[in-house]
């Protein structure tokens, strides 16, 4: 693994990292910022927009210019060149404090977010986690949730990864490609004691990277669940990941400083930086959100 860019971008709360095999450009967002970043790998040239909502996590169409993203209130495509926003779904209105965090797209082309309550006082599990299905019809899979976290798919799509943050389990559900159900619910990992498992993505063996908030780590495991990489980041909470790249061998890693104070900001000098590795690992060409 060799650190070849940090790119000082001071992302209050980047998250939700996603390479564009169309474009050959990676995409993420600072949440609390409500900003969208795009970065050409092979250029180096970085763009971003301000959105019109605090945007949360993304996803490519395919074939199409725009991207589904899903807002702190819901679900909507996006044109950020030209800021045109067509909503599909607000959820959760009778829901106070709540807003989307971490999705991901399985391999059929659905896409899948959760939210979560921000303030502690009130959450208590009021975050679920919802499928926006190709007909655009929209279905809520699982509730109780504190911080959803970590979704992603094996290599073939049978198996789906999910966290609730907080517990620091990552968790593995018996998927079906064809309907979009699971069940079976399983425990597939456990992070260290003051890591909580954040975004994720699976690589071309298979084997899952997790960016670890608080631990200063992005952990590999193999399909058993066994930690066999552990990969230092340069700041304390690494918050998604993805690979991409024309080799598909650059790992992303996006960070933030949410919750600092001023002197743990200051002593944390690369949090909020996105990160770039060159690895001897490849990630795979992963699902853009299928229409129909």
């Amino acid at each position: 693994m060799r650190l070849i860019d940090t790119i000082k971008v001071n992302n209050e709360l980047g998250e939700g990292v996603v390479w564009d095999h169309v474009n050959a450009i990676v995409w993420w967002t600072d949440i609390q910022k409500s900003k969208l970043y795009r970065y050409d790998p092979e250029s180096t040239e970085l763009e971003h927009w301000n959105t019109p909502e605090r945007l949360c996590c993304l996803t490519p169409v395919k074939d199409k210019d725009y991207l589904l993203c899903a807002f702190e209130s819901g679900f909507a495509f996006y044109t950020p060149q030209s800021g045109k926003l067509e909503w599909i779904h607000k959820l959760e209105t009778d829901n106070p404090g709540s807003r989307f965090n971490d999705g991901g797209t399985d391999r059929e082309g659905r896409f899948w977010a959760g939210t979560m309550v921000e303030d502690k006082v009130l959450a208590n599990g009021k975050g679920s986690l919802y499928c926006l299905h190709h007909d655009l019809s929209v279905s809520k899979t699982i509730g109780d949730l504190d911080i959803p976290n970590s979704l992603c798919w094996s290599l073939d799509g049978t198996i789906m990864y999910h966290t609730d943050t907080p517990s620091r389990l990552i968790k593995e559900y018996d998927f079906d490609n064809g309907s979009g159900t699971f069940g079976n619910e399983k425990v597939f990992a456990r992070s260290d004691r003051g890591c909580f498992p954040d975004g994720s993505t699976v690589d071309a063996q298979g084997y899952v990277w997790n960016a670890q908030w608080g631990g200063s780590t992005v952990a590999r495991y193999s399909p058993k669940g066994e930690q066999v990489l552990l990969v230092q980041i340069p700041t304390s909470q690494p918050t998604c990941v993805a690979f991409g790249g024309k080799h598909m061998n650059l790992m992303f890693v996006t960070s933030a400083w949410q919750g600092f104070d001023k002197l743990t900001k200051e002593s944390d000098s690369n949090a909020g930086c996105m990160f770039v590795y060159e690895t001897d690992y490849q990630g795979i060409t992963e699902s853009q959100f299928v229409e129909k």
